[in-house]
């Protein structure tokens, strides 16, 4: 760090006239260190500069239209250079300025036209690049090239999203993910487009605006913004009980992540895989988390909302630059066609689930995130997704609501991004090379030579069509035969909706389900007409009677005799529980990329915080040093030690486990500090380790309301204090502790 103090370069006049001069500080460093580096240690950086190893082929087809400025003459869009970008040309200083002033037009022109259609569902997002390897290959059940071939790596990238809010919403609303997948693979681009629950909320496309106009702001007023607690969304499910599965999980911890590492992703339909003999199974789509499931708790997730609103994108990246990639294990769940009828529900049908105690998941491959975009207009928004995008060995299944994603998402994509051309955007264009006849239209940027037509002579017929085959021939649909008539009707195997969400609420543990109560007294506690809270305890007593009546009692809703005698749903093929559907059930999580607060003052033990720091990184876990000021604190040994925040501008919401080390005048000044002693209440009103020098436990007593219990660890030993908050950090929360926090003010 320079020691140097730094004076502002254009304090007067010189500000208003033309930059001619370095603003860079001559003694500081403005290139990001081309390596991982901890989060807060240095600015965020383009993922091409701070990573610039982890290469794909698709980062290698994006370098030939990166474009950097450094070292180049300023200039407008067509290439002539700029004299004076602070002045519009005018009559006198003082006077009119003039229509002929092509500079400023070439600049206000293309500013007033920067932002495109926004995405009506998952318009908020962080992108990343990274790539997929399949463990050993997956011929016996498919013959696409990237499940069969265990030499390559497939280049992804990976766009992750809130549904309901805009783009300018806050990253922990209690919402599903979007979870969208794009592999560059040589047979083509193959898309994934799921989100992190196992269902979706309606059966049929048909439903799709309707369920979507519903969740939205209401339309007289545009509120709430990335909420679906207001009575148009929750008038719609309680009108439309095959919606019940999903909002169970929304309503569950699964809502409201962690981290975006810590959640599962899910293709959500039932698609075929068909091998090189055209034998098809049916196959269901699952990313299991290297990094373990984890949630907020909603006190928790409502603070983060007005602390640090981007807090689960800084979090990704922040973890891709610091080298702890995110890691998912994809998984299959495979049904051989002849067995497509042995479930008592339809697998077609996109709002129940295959439990995995039904049918295993089979982890074939694994994805590595491991590259920042380098823009994220260019990258993460001008991404298109569609899950019309598959290639030889991958097809549909009828699932009525995956065949009209199939239109909706291209036909959105033509809207959003300016019409027929916007594969050509280079995040969208694909790694292997594209031949066709398809010509014109806005923003052509090919120069494409030979006929327009095929059959053609001219061209000798080229490009040709290329017959199906075992290995890279052209793309077939299965030969599925039907023999119906057409009909707008749903299927009767469809109209079971409530044995799904009973297998969920019975899988959860206790304190999930005790947060699924709270979400739903929460939301529908939001819901103004009475009598839409009714119809929605009324469809809750279907599901089970425990729950309709502890979410009834905390809306003053009692179930009546007749709703107490619905009967209880019927276990799905005999299925009770399925632990797979617990975040936490028989679960540790891994704690390597976790954030740990170290509060330290004046007189702090220099020796005990550096062993603490380096038993934690040694466990892959993040440090930061909060302090009553920023800048420096005087250890006790009379060195200097750098603080990385004040303790009020890192609360106790954005980190996993608070450590105070010791020493005397540490303690006594932390003791009295009010900050300090909001940090320890928050911190343990939501469940996490509090890790304490012997002496440090002053600070603990100082913050009255709270009493030790197995989260609260006291060691003079640094590494032996590190080593039991890992242990009890793996658990991710001290949840005995949840029954004893109600008197806690934090």
């Amino acid at each position: 760090m320079s020691k140097k103090s730094h004076q502002a370069p254009m304090p007067g006049k010189e500000a208003v006239a033309p930059h001619l001069k370095d603003t860079a500080p001559s003694d500081v460093s403005i290139k990001p260190t081309p390596k991982p580096t901890p989060p807060g240690q240095e600015p965020t950086a383009p993922g091409s500069l701070k990573l610039p190893n982890n290469t794909t082929d698709k980062s290698k087809d994006l370098d030939k239209v990166r474009v950097s400025g450094d070292q180049q003459p300023l200039t407008t869009n067509l290439g002539a250079k700029i004299a004076d970008n602070q002045n519009t040309l005018k009559v006198g200083n003082r006077g009119p300025s003039l229509l002929e002033d092509f500079i400023m037009q070439d600049k206000m022109g293309h500013f007033d036209r920067e932002r495109i259609p926004e995405r009506v569902v998952h318009a908020r997002a962080i992108g990343a690049h990274g790539f997929f390897e399949v463990f050993e290959s997956l011929e016996k059940y498919t013959k696409a090239d990237f499940l069969t071939n265990t030499k390559i790596k497939t280049p992804v990238f990976v766009r992750i999203s809130t549904v309901q809010g805009s783009r300018g919403s806050s990253d922990t609303v209690r919402d599903i993910r979007g979870f969208a997948t794009k592999f560059y693979t040589q047979e083509g681009n193959y898309d994934l487009v799921g989100n992190d629950t196992a269902v979706f909320f309606i059966q049929d496309a048909m439903k799709f605006p309707d369920f979507v106009h519903a969740v939205k702001p209401e339309p007289h007023n545009e509120v709430p913004q990335g909420q679906s607690a207001h009575d148009t969304f929750w008038d719609y499910i309680s009108l439309q009980p095959e919606a019940l599965h999903n909002v169970m999980w929304a309503m569950s911890d699964r809502g409201i992540p962690r981290s975006l590492s810590t959640i599962e992703g899910f293709g959500i339909h039932t698609y075929r895989l068909v091998n090189a003999e055209g034998k098809s199974h049916f196959v269901r789509f699952h990313w299991k988390p290297k990094y373990g499931t984890a949630s907020l708790l909603w006190d928790e997730a409502n603070a983060i909302m007005g602390r640090d609103p981007d807090f689960h994108r800084k979090d990704f990246w922040e973890r891709i630059e610091a080298g702890q990639y995110p890691e998912f294990e994809l998984g299959l769940q495979i049904i051989p066609e002849e067995d497509e009828h042995k479930f008592d529900f339809d697998i077609l049908d996109p709002t129940k689930l295959i439990p995995e105690a039904l049918v295993p998941v089979k982890k074939v491959g694994r994805m590595v995130l491991n590259r920042n975009p380098d823009n994220y207009f260019a990258e993460t928004e001008q991404v298109a997704f569609c899950p019309a995008n598959v290639v030889p060995g991958i097809d549909f299944s009828n699932d009525p609501l995956l065949q009209g994603r199939i239109f909706s998402y291209r036909d959105t994509q033509l809207h959003r991004l300016g019409g027929a051309n916007f594969h050509q955007i280079p995040i969208n264009r694909p790694v292997c090379p594209y031949h066709n006849h398809q010509r014109d239209g806005f923003h052509q940027s090919e120069v494409i030579q030979g006929a327009n037509y095929e059959p053609n002579s001219v061209s000798n017929n080229w490009p040709r069509e290329t017959p199906a085959a075992a290995k890279g021939g052209g793309y077939e649909s299965y030969h599925e035969r039907i023999d119906a008539q057409k009909i707008r009707e749903r299927s009767p195997s469809f109209t079971e909706f409530y044995s799904h969400p009973r297998l969920f609420w019975l899988s959860q543990t206790k304190v999930e389900q005790d947060h699924i109560v709270g979400a739903f007294s929460f939301e529908l506690g939001k819901v103004a007409r009475r009598y839409i809270r009714e119809r929605i305890v009324d469809l809750l007593a279907h599901v089970d009677h425990e729950l309709a009546k502890r979410v009834g009692a905390n809306l003053s809703i009692e179930l009546t005799p007749e709703q107490l005698k619905y009967p209880v749903p019927k276990a799905v093929n005999g299925l009770e529980k399925d632990p797979a559907l617990s975040l936490y059930a028989n679960k540790e999580r891994p704690v390597a990329a976790s954030k740990v607060a170290i509060l330290v003052a004046d007189g702090v033990c220099g020796t005990s915080v550096g062993k603490i720091k380096d038993a934690l990184t040694k466990a892959g876990v993040f440090s930061v040093v909060l302090a009553p000021r920023s800048g420096m604190v005087k250890t006790r040994e009379g060195e200097q030690l750098m603080v990385d925040d004040i303790i009020g501008g890192m609360p106790s919401v954005l980190v996993d486990a608070v450590l105070i080390p010791t020493g005397n005048e540490n303690v006594a000044t932390l003791a009295a500090n009010g900050d300090a002693k909001h940090y320890l209440l928050q911190a343990f009103k939501h469940l996490k380790a509090i890790a304490l020098q012997e002496d440090a436990k002053e600070v603990f007593d100082a913050a009255s309301d709270l009493v030790e219990d197995a989260g609260v660890l006291l060691n003079d030993d640094p590494k032996k204090l590190v080593a039991s908050l890992l242990e009890v950090m793996k658990q991710h929360r001290v949840w005995e502790r949840e029954a004893n926090i109600a008197s806690i003010p934090a």
